[in-house]
Order: C-alpha cells, then sequence, then structure tokens
C-alpha cells in the first residue's frame, strides 16, 4: 500500500473533543476487575489505567459491526481493505491527578497516519494524541498507537515468531487471564470487539486459540504492579507496546526491573506461560 494508493492526508490532524463526569461507578468496576478490594470515594485519584473507563463510544446496535465494534468512519479512518484493528501501544504522561467527581474533557488529534508492508500483508499505522484537562488543568498527555491490518487469507492468524522475555524480573506477579476478567475489563471499558469475550467468533472467525487478553489491560496490570511494588510513589511517565497476543488459555506474568541501574526507571514486561515476551514497557517515578 502506498501513499498513492491512500490518500492520508484527509485523516492528519482530524481532532474531536469531550466531556465526561468522572464518577464512582466505573472505576469501582475497574478495582474489581483487577481484585481489589477497595471502595473509590470522591475527590480520589484514578488510579493509572482507569482512564479507559470513561469517554465511551455511544453506539446504538444497528451500527455496530460483525466484529463487535462501532462500524467504520467517524473520528478513526476507514481504510478499505484493512478489516482488523488492534491496539498497539502507548504512551502516557501523568502531568496531574484525574480525580473522582470532576468533570473531565478529552481532546484527541490524528498525528500521523503510515501505510506499510509486513510479512502479513499491509498495514497501516495511526498514531492519535489525547489531552485530559479537569478542574486543575492539563492532567494528562497520552499517544496511542493503532494498527489496521487485512485478513488472514486462511481464516488463521499466524503469530509472530517468538521473543524470549528477560529473566532478571525483581518484580512478578502472576495473572489467571479468567474468560470473567476479560468480560468485566471489556464491560468497565465498553469494549465490544468481539475477540475478548466470544471464543466461538475468536476462534472460528479471527482463528485465533482462545480469547484475547486486551492489550490496555495488559499494560494496565503493568501499571498496577508498579501501584503495588511502590504503592507511595507517583507514576510520572509509562509506554507500553505489544509484542505478541496473549490469550485465556494459560497463565502469564508482568515483570519488572530496575533500568540501567537507576532507581526510578524501571523496565516492565508481559510474558506468556511458556516464557515468551508479549509486551515491553517502561515506567517512570517522580
Amino acid at each position: 500500500m502506498s501513499d498513492a494508493e491512500l490518500d492520508v492526508s484527509e485523516w492528519i490532524g482530524r481532532r474531536d473533543e469531550r466531556t465526561d463526569e468522572v464518577t464512582i461507578a466505573p472505576v469501582w468496576g475497574f478495582y474489581d476487575a483487577l481484585d481489589y478490594d477497595h471502595t473509590p470515594q470522591k475527590g480520589e485519584a484514578l488510579p493509572p489505567g482507569a482512564h479507559w473507563c470513561y469517554f465511551h463510544p455511544h453506539v446504538p446496535m444497528r451500527e455496530i459491526g460483525p466484529d463487535g465494534h462501532p462500524r467504520r468512519g467517524g473520528f478513526m479512518p476507514d481504510p478499505a481493505g484493512l478489516p482488523r484493528r488492534m491496539f498497539a501501544g502507548s504512551h502516557m504522561d501523568f502531568v496531574g491527578d484525574i480525580r473522582i467527581g470532576e468533570t473531565l474533557t478529552r481532546t484527541q488529534e490524528i498525528t500521523s497516519v503510515t501505510p506499510k508492508e509486513g510479512k502479513t500483508g499491509k498495514l497501516l499505522f495511526v498514531s492519535v494524541q489525547e489531552t485530559y484537562s479537569g478542574t486543575t488543568g492539563l492532567e494528562m498527555v497520552q499517544k496511542n498507537d493503532i494498527v489496521y491490518r487485512e485478513a488472514p487469507a486462511d481464516g488463521a492468524n499466524t503469530p509472530p515468531p517468538p521473543k524470549p522475555a528477560p529473566t532478571n524480573a525483581q518484580w512478578q506477579r502472576t495473572i489467571d487471564p479468567d474468560p470473567v476478567m476479560l468480560f468485566k475489563y471489556s464491560a468497565v471499558t465498553f469494549n465490544g470487539h468481539r475477540i475478548h469475550y466470544d471464543r466461538t467468533y475468536a476462534m472460528n472467525e479471527e482463528g485465533y486459540p482462545g480469547l484475547v487478553v486486551h492489550g490496555p489491560l495488559i499494560g494496565t496490570l503493568l501499571m498496577d504492579l508498579c501501584r503495588r511494588e511502590r504503592p507511595d510513589d507517583k507514576l510520572a511517565t509509562f509506554s507500553f507496546r505489544s509484542v505478541a497476543p496473549l490469550f485465556d488459555i494459560g497463565p502469564f506474568t508482568v515483570n519488572g526491573a530496575p533500568k540501567d541501574g537507576d532507581a526510578d526507571t524501571w523496565s516492565l514486561w508481559a510474558a506468556n506461560d511458556q516464557g515468551h515476551l508479549c509486551m515491553q514497557g517502561e515506567a517512570t517515578f517522580g
């Protein structure tokens, strides 16, 4: 796919702005999905990753596509011939605290659209910058990377060659991706993508061996590991990149180790039960 075949200029610079109330119920469900015994209160700061519980799309059923996502169009690109869409990674700067009870404004802007040719066929990488502003002004900046790709010709999803995960973890937690956990996270983030809760669809239509663990959920579990290990320290930045999918057919681990001897910069990663790297990330404290 070349720029001549796809005019990306029509998408770059596209903006969207919305407001939402940071209410208690969604973050309470978020705590439940992460197995925290905590009742959130008005005025508390949201835990890292809980911002994904807000700004839900409002789409009637007649406008839902066969994969459970809203039908293409609107703010995000609708590239012909690239029906599969995945969340590839993100970078977050935690400027302040988003607090329960405030009105939050999210501004999105498409900053780049890049066609590529990969081993699995045509790809389209879309970068979206988001800013979150509340009572005290700017509270978080996030850059998301979304990838669109072709449907596999034979209906199978062939995973990329496995990469060994690091073995120097100082922090480690084992996660059992129970289907109920995936359902709860889908519900609290209002994610209708069927690969996360509809096993028949995930296996028969998209060729996966089981339910797919959400990329943002894995990223959230990496941030949650930081929160559990350093409960008195605030994250300054966090970034993650998906390397290979994780499924509900086996446990996985979230891990951390200091980077280059810096006590406030940590390398993070998720590994499946065979020791293969599935997500890598980095966190800084400050």
